[in-house]
């Protein structure tokens, strides 16, 4: 089976591995014919993983209607906010009962919109030839052909299936979920409180902010599926909360890094500007705050951080305001 992969980046490069060592043959659309060069003849990405030797069934192109052409599958792993206009420009190029896959973990500022609402919107699919991958997927890790898993979501069983057959090895394990809200839901607001984790780490603070943070976190990506109609059991696995203390707990999450250098008192440029690969959470923060506010939800932590990011607060005036709120009584959920 041909697959293509549009995104030469971390992840978008070892989930083209893992379907390669699945059994696909893949094709992996670069913008940038260094990288591509790269993939094709030391069979490496020097950018992103410049020690993991890649599958002699993966190949790159830059050529995106070469990758494209004849592929029952198309994984989309650019950025979140970059979507819509790539898609606009590839849609004339998807084949007509082509599975559009998303490992994006973003909202759509502007719109509000989860990645496979902007998929369907743009490239006019069917909600069953949209799915969606998301878990604890550190990309090293699964580079390094450790133990991993997934969620792969889709509203039609049997093509989620089959996807789950794609990407299935010795060292990745797949799971089926109809709850495409809540597993996008789920990997695109835990990138918000991992920047909060991120942040109490740089400040110095232990393990007592990090439980606090991670716990009221899931309460508020809880909460706003909730609101939104999802299935509130997957927030208790691997697209919940599997993914939130992958990306809350390691140091090899771009998020958590990228609060961790606030935290130590870098100011937001900075931080941009040692930061090589995109951190979601910090673009897509105020389109999920405005989603919440759309919708009626509380989320004070995705609140601070917005205010940190993009409303000049400090991360130490964040922390008072969060503490001074007033108490509620703890349920699940509240």
């Amino acid at each position: 089976m041909k697959i293509a992969v549009l995104g030469a980046g971390s992840w978008g490069t070892v989930f083209a591995k893992v379907l390669a060592d699945a059994g696909g043959d893949v094709t992996m659309w670069g913008r940038r014919t260094d990288v591509v060069d790269a993939i094709n003849q030391t069979r490496r990405n020097p950018d992103y993983l410049p020690d993991t030797t890649l599958p002699e069934r993966l190949s790159a192109t830059t050529d995106v209607a070469e990758a494209l052409d004849g592929a029952p599958y198309i994984v989309l792993a650019v950025p979140a906010q970059t979507l819509r206009a790539n898609l606009q420009e590839w849609r004339p190029l998807i084949g007509g009962d082509a599975v559009l896959v998303s490992l994006m973990k973003g909202i759509e500022l502007g719109t509000c919109k989860r990645m496979s609402e902007v998929i369907r919107e743009v490239a006019g699919v069917p909600e069953e030839r949209v799915a969606v991958i998301s878990g604890p997927n550190l990309a090293r890790e699964i580079a390094l052909e450790q133990p991993s898993a997934a969620v792969v979501a889709c509203t039609d069983e049997p093509t989620a299936q089959k996807l789950q057959l794609a990407c299935m090895t010795p060292y990745f394990r797949a799971y089926t979920n109809p709850d495409v809200v809540g597993c996008e839901l789920g990997g695109a607001v835990k990138n918000v409180i991992a920047l909060a984790v991120g942040i109490s780490v740089g400040m110095g603070m232990g393990d007592n902010v990090r439980a606090l943070l991670m716990t009221r976190g899931l309460a508020e990506i809880a909460r706003l599926g909730a609101a939104l109609g999802a299935d509130q059991h997957t927030f208790a696995g691997l697209a919940g909360m599997g993914d939130l203390v992958a990306t809350c707990g390691s140091p090899l999450s771009r998020n958590r890094t990228f609060g961790e250098n606030l935290g130590r008192g870098m100011s937001l440029d900075e931080v941009i500007a040692v930061t090589k690969q995109t951190a979601e959470g910090v673009k897509s923060c105020d389109a999920v705050l405005e989603l919440a506010r759309r919708h009626h939800v509380e989320m004070p932590i995705t609140e601070g951080i917005v205010a940190v990011m993009h409303g000049g607060l400090s991360p130490v005036e964040a922390g008072r305001l969060l503490m001074s709120r007033t108490p509620k009584p703890e349920r699940y959920g509240v």
